[in-house]
């Protein structure tokens, strides 16, 4: 049971401990009670020049008064929480560093979303009873390495309760522009559902904005063209609070987009890559919808791979290593690529996407004067475009490929689309048609060859993760796990730094509570993500004597490629 002090508690303690040593600071370590919340101090800094301290907002569902019908389901909770974090790091900004000092003294930071709608440690509401708990953290005021009380007084009695007043509260001023963000998630979903009765992989509505305003930022670029569908791929939804939609559908199956470069093809797949997530108002990828568990595909020099089957790709390789278990420290292009493909497949993933640009070519395809000099018996590569149909056929799993020089793929494509200065044109039947002059001399397979996906990790003996474990995230590229890095550079859907913080987590997490020796790692993962949908990312959290600020939570896509990852896992295929 909690110890419950009140803030006029805090004020006096302040006061008594004011020009004392840092380290003093430790004592408002606890719970008080202000009026509209409870503040709860979390962890406390050891010094001014340290990582701030971390404090937890509650504010109870009878005084934040937000709707009932905004917690249930879970997609309209998702988005009031997104807009709450949205609101309050808004605010936050107005005070930041007002209150002045040596080090972080007067900081006040909080996560910045971008401009996906994501579940975040941030801010997490009881989908019961309403509560509202906002995490952040603050840089305890210091003068040199003494205790500025004065200054703290202002952040946590006048700052921070303005903070939650204008961000955490409902109030009929907030009525409108709230109500437009749920109703926003509400069609979102309803795409989503609609994708997987319609048969579709994604949906581009007309008037999207695709094109960003540059490759280091993800806002939308001003003046740019509107997305207009062909209207022999057009579709239309009714959804429950826009009304009637129309946009581009793209049927399960192999979708190939072709077109001159700087045309529009990579917008279009890029804006499709990041359509798992769902996007703001004004974002312009709105109602830009794809199959929530696609998986951009794509070579990855040098990456390790752990007992993956790729001999479907892969076989009778000079040296005679195995490739039904394959494994190596540093993957070449078309081996990563292969591994890439499989593991997409063993985490449930319905839809790959793939530009040729960021693919090795000899994965891909093999032309007719390649084959005549190098003999099929003298390559141990079987290419992609052999697989692509089976894996439709056999498995369910739909392909859209971005390809400027890969003519042989309109041989077994369902749909081509030609982007023509950012317009799409359905190209199929003329495609088609002009194929028959180029006839493909590629072997294309019809059956889909059995691929062992039941892979089982052991026990982590190195690092050991059983303790407090320090990690360290450097953004989208890689994370620290005590001293082992782990490269993610290569998936490419991560949004969100917070995301590689989660999957560190995720890592430790699963290393403590589900890899034994004899579930699969497809068992393992089942479990976390039912557990992390029941009680949100806070379970990553798992060891810690407080909820960190700042993770932003992963698909299953993300947390089975980070694993693969993992240099320092041993992951072994299940014996039969």
């Amino acid at each position: 049971m909690r110890s419950l002090r009140k803030d006029r508690d805090l004020r006096e303690l302040l006061y008594s401990i004011d020009h004392r040593g840092y380290p003093a600071y430790k004592e408002t370590t606890g719970h008080w009670q202000f009026p509209n919340y409870i503040l709860h101090i979390d962890h406390v800094q050891g010094d001014p020049f340290a990582s701030p301290s971390h404090i937890t907002l509650e504010v109870s569902g009878k005084t934040a008064l937000f709707p009932s019908e905004y917690l249930k389901p879970k997609h309209r909770r998702i988005a009031l929480q997104d807009y709450l974090c949205r609101r309050f790091s808004s605010e936050a900004s107005r005070y930041d560093r007002m209150a002045r000092g040596s080090g972080k003294s007067g900081g006040i930071f909080t996560v910045k979303p971008g401009q996906e709608v994501m579940e975040r440690t941030a801010c997490r509401i009881d989908p019961e009873n309403g509560t509202v708990f906002y995490r952040l953290e603050v840089g305890f005021p210091a003068r040199g390495r003494t205790i500025s009380a004065d200054e703290l007084i202002n952040m946590l009695f006048d700052y921070i309760p303005k903070c939650v007043s204008n961000a955490l509260i409902y109030s009929p001023s907030k009525k409108t522009d709230l109500q437009r963000r749920i109703d926003l998630s509400d069609d979102q979903q309803f795409i989503r559902e609609q994708l997987r009765e319609n048969h579709l992989s994604a949906f581009i509505a007309d008037g999207a904005v695709l094109p960003r305003v540059s490759g280091v930022s993800s806002l939308p670029m001003k003046d740019a063209h509107v997305f207009k569908s062909p209207d022999s791929l057009k579709v239309e939804f009714n959804l429950p609070h826009k009304g009637l939609i129309t946009g581009l559908g793209i049927k399960n199956g192999i979708t190939l987009i072709v077109g001159g470069g700087y045309h529009g093809k990579s917008t279009l797949l890029r804006a499709l890559e990041t359509g798992v997530y769902n996007h703001i108002e004004g974002d312009g990828r709105e109602y830009v919808i794809t199959d929530d568990s696609a998986v951009k595909i794509r070579s990855e020099d040098g990456r390790s791979v752990h007992s993956t089957d790729i001999s479907i790709f892969i076989k009778n390789l000079p040296d005679k290593r195995d490739t039904v278990s394959f494994s190596t420290e540093d993957a070449s292009g078309s081996t990563s690529q292969a591994a890439n493909v499989i593991e997409a497949i063993e985490s449930g993933s319905k839809l790959l996407l793939i530009d040729e640009d960021t693919c090795a070519t000899n994965f891909m395809v093999r032309d007719a004067l390649m084959q005549e000099v190098i003999l099929r018996d003298d390559e141990p590569i079987t290419p992609f475009i052999e697989k692509i149909r089976p894996m439709y056929e056999s498995s369910g799993i739909s392909t859209i490929l971005v390809a400027g020089s890969f003519g042989s793929f309109f041989h077994i494509a369902d749909t081509i689309i030609q982007m023509d200065k950012y317009v799409p044109v359905d190209i199929t039947e003329k495609a088609k048609e002009t194929a028959k002059k180029y006839p493909i001399e590629q072997s294309l397979s019809s059956t889909m060859e059995k691929i062992n996906l039941d892979r089982v990790p052991q026990p982590i003996r190195h690092p050991d993760l059983s303790g407090r474990v320090k990690t360290k995230t450097m953004g989208l590229d890689s994370f620290l796990i005590d001293h082992e890095n782990v490269i993610i550079r290569g998936l490419e859907q991560l949004m969100e730094g917070g995301q590689s913080t989660a999957l560190a987590r995720a890592v430790i997490y699963l290393s403590r509570h589900g890899f034994d020796g004899s579930k699969t790692l497809k068992t393992c993962i089942d479990s976390l993500m039912e557990k992390l949908d029941k009680e949100g990312p806070d379970v990553l959290c798992d060891g810690s004597s407080y909820v960190f600020t700042g993770l932003t939570l992963p698909r299953r896509q993300e947390i089975f490629a980070c694993l693969n990852r993992c240099r320092f896992l041993n992951i072994k295929q299940k014996k039969s």
